[in-house]
C-alpha cells in the first residue's frame, strides 16, 4: 500500500512568495556586483546618474532654497550675485536667487528632456528599422532615403531648423530631440534586423506558417534588444548637449524654469567676467552628467554586445 504523499507535494512544491522574491533579488543583487566589479568605470557612471536622479526626484527635499524666489539680506534687500559662502554653496544669481538650488531644480528639465526624447526618437526609429529592414523593397528605399537626407544635416543644425518652427517648450524640444535621434537609430535597428534574418529559426518559423507580425516581435524585436539599449544609453548624454545649446541660443526651456542651459545662456553669459560661477556651475553639471551617462553606456555597450563580450 503506497504512502499518500498528496498533502505534503502541495505543500512543498510550490515555493514561497517571499522566498521566490528574495531569490531574485539575489540574484539581480549578485548581477550588479558582478557588473560593478568587471566595469568600474561604469559602476561609477551608474552612480553618478543615480544620484542626479535623486536629487531631482526629491528637489524640494534636497535643494537648500526656493529656485524661484529672491533671497533677501538683513536690509531686505536682494543677496545680488554674491560669492559662493557658508550660506550659499554655489553662490546667488544677479536677482539674488540661490544657483545649487537652481542647479538642482534644473537636473529636472535635463533627465525629462533627456530620457523623454531618447524614449521616443528610439522608439520611433525602432519602428523604422524594423519595417525598413524586414519588408525589403520600395519600402525600403523609401524609409531609407528620408533617413538619409535627415543624417545628412548635422543634428543641431536639424534641431534649429525645426524648433525655429515651434514655440519654446519641453514638450516641442524633446520632440525636436527625437527627430534628431531616431535616423541614427533606424540605421542600426535596419542592420541588425538585415543580419537577424539570416538565421535558421527565421526560416523555420516562416516554413510552419508564422505570420510576418509574429516573426517580427517575437523572433526579431526580442534580439534587437541589445543594440537599442546601447542606443539610448549613449544618447541620453547627447540631447542633454543639444537641450542645453537650445538653451543656450534662446530656443529651450522658457524663464524662470530653471534649466542647465538656461542658466549658461543667460546669467552666465552676460556675467562671465563678474560673476563667473554663474556660468562654471551649470556647465560643470553638464560636463558631469554627460560623462555619467556615457561612462555607464559604454559599459553596457560592453557588456551587452556579444563581440565585446567574448573578446
Amino acid at each position: 500500500m503506497g504512502k499518500d504523499t498528496g498533502p505534503l507535494e502541495l505543500s512543498s512544491n510550490p515555493k514561497n512568495p517571499l522566498e521566490a522574491i528574495s531569490n531574485g533579488l539575489g540574484r539581480q543583487s549578485r548581477s550588479l556586483m558582478r557588473f560593478i566589479v568587471s566595469k568600474p568605470v561604469g559602476g561609477a557612471g551608474g552612480l553618478i546618474v543615480l544620484i542626479i536622479v535623486f536629487g531631482a526626484i526629491f528637489a524640494p527635499l534636497v535643494a537648500p532654497f526656493d529656485p524661484y524666489e529672491f533671497n533677501l539680506d538683513e536690509n531686505g534687500m536682494p543677496v545680488r550675485l554674491e560669492g559662493p559662502d557658508r550660506d550659499y554653496l554655489l553662490g546667488t544669481d544677479a536677482i539674488g536667487r540661490d544657483v545649487l538650488s537652481r542647479i538642482i531644480y534644473g537636473a529636472r528639465v535635463s533627465l525629462i528632456v533627456g530620457l523623454g526624447a531618447v524614449a521616443l526618437g528610439v522608439t520611433l526609429g525602432t519602428i523604422i528599422g524594423l519595417i525598413s529592414g524586414y519588408f525589403v523593397g520600395k519600402i525600403d528605399q523609401v524609409l531609407q532615403r528620408i533617413v538619409d537626407t535627415l543624417m545628412a544635416i548635422p543634428a543641431i543644425v536639424l534641431a534649429l531648423a525645426v524648433m525655429t518652427m515651434l514655440q519654446p517648450g519641453i514638450f516641442n524640444i524633446i520632440l525636436v530631440i527625437a527627430i534628431v535621434i531616431a535616423p541614427g537609430s533606424a540605421r542600426v535597428v535596419r542592420s541588425t534586423v538585415l543580419a537577424i534574418k539570416q538565421n535558421v529559426y527565421i526560416e523555420a518559423a516562416r516554413s510552419v506558417g508564422a505570420t510576418d507580425s509574429r516573426i517580427v516581435f517575437r523572433h526579431i524585436l526580442p534580439n534587437v534588444f541589445a543594440p537599442i539599449i546601447i542606443i539610448a544609453s549613449i544618447w541620453v548624454g547627447n540631447a542633454i548637449v543639444i537641450e542645453a545649446a537650445l538653451s543656450y541660443l534662446g530656443l529651450g526651456t522658457p524663464p524662470p524654469t530653471p534649466s542647465w542651459g538656461g542658466m549658461l545662456a543667460l546669467e552666465g553669459r552676460r556675467y562671465l567676467e563678474n560673476a563667473p560661477w554663474l556660468a562654471i556651475a551649470p556647465g560643470v553639471a553638464i560636463s558631469i552628467a554627460v560623462l555619467a551617462v556615457n561612462m555607464l553606456g559604454d559599459a553596457l555597450r560592453d557588456v551587452l554586445d556579444p563581440r565585446l563580450r567574448s573578446r
